[in-house]
């Protein structure tokens, strides 16, 4: 298989991005790319831009040195975007999309059709960071980004319980879970741990919650209000969709997130055979078969509708 090295060519200068509010594995992949590369390839200028990086995340090493804002005078030789499904997804940094001399796309989005240059897309993978390990030398991979690479796995595998979860994930997280890492700990502080406020907010979205379709569906809304009275913002919401999937009986869980413009951010999840990915891919969205999102406009009615 192709590894990093040869996808980066002669590249000196190399800027890595993710997609646009950054999730566990967008984060944990980026994180883990540029802690690699950072400590096996000196000769190498690396640069990593995301739009924004939960506190939660706070253990991963060098998180503190994200850029959240592109430089319009720099141009790289290799611009490498990770768990980012179409140009419009990229971050802060698209513009490099234009500029830099090299693209390359590492990702596991099933509706990613290749926009970059060199593409590497594994549609049956549990994550973006498991096909990073994949392009990476096991040796050469330390604890710190193990850290990194293993909560980039463990957030879009639902700690390894989706259906997206193989064999070779599994093998992968052996292999990460060898370099010493506290494997339960990142679990706790990372995926279940959440605070008063979140709680409560999650409770509200629960309660208000309506099933459609014959009791097929269930869809959730925080409201513009919500989040004033409990003091969240989006980063705090986190977790609600996949509470919502695990009703009983359901197909599939929808979560309707307000956006500033009066859009709704739509996040749904499936279970079963479900593939929620079409539907999102329909308004214009995109992701997995089991996980995938949108935006629409209109009321959260209409929207539900």
């Amino acid at each position: 298989m192709t590894g990093i090295n040869e996808l980066l060519g002669s590249a000196y200068s190399v800027a890595i991005a993710g997609h646009i509010g950054p999730d566990g594995d967008c984060v944990g992949s980026c994180m883990g790319m540029y802690l690699y590369l950072k400590k096996n390839r000196p000769d190498l200028q690396v640069d990593i831009y995301l739009e924004s990086v939960r506190d939660v995340f706070g253990y991963i090493a060098c998180v503190d040195e994200v850029k959240y804002e592109a430089d319009s005078e720099k141009i790289y030789d290799c611009f490498l975007i990770l768990d980012t499904s179409s140009p419009d997804r990229i971050g802060v940094a698209g513009k490099y999309l234009d500029t830099a001399k090299n693209v390359v796309c590492i990702d596991h989005h099933i509706t990613n059709e290749g926009f970059a240059e060199k593409n590497v897309i594994e549609a049956n993978a549990s994550s973006a960071s498991e096909v990073v390990c994949g392009l990476l030398d096991p040796e050469k991979i330390d604890k710190e980004t193990a850290i990194a690479l293993y909560t980039g796995i463990i957030h879009d595998s639902g700690v390894l319980q989706y259906s997206n979860t193989s064999p070779d994930t599994l093998r992968t997280v052996a292999m990460l879970i060898d370099k010493g890492i506290p494997f339960s700990e990142i679990i706790d502080r990372s995926f279940y741990e959440r605070t008063f406020a979140q709680n409560r907010v999650m409770g509200k979205v629960l309660e208000n919650a309506r099933l459609h379709l014959d009791g097929q569906v269930i869809v959730g809304v925080v409201y513009p209000e919500d989040l004033t009275y409990y003091g969240v913002d989006k980063k705090d919401t986190d977790g609600i969709v996949s509470q919502l999937r695990l009703t009983k009986d359901v197909k599939a869980a929808v979560f309707l997130y307000p956006l500033e413009d009066g859009a709704f951010k739509v996040s749904l999840r499936a279970n079963g055979n479900t593939d929620v990915s079409k539907v999102a891919s329909a308004f214009g969205g995109g992701g997995h078969i089991k996980a995938a999102g949108c935006t629409l406009y209109g009321s959260a009615g209409e929207v539900t509708e």
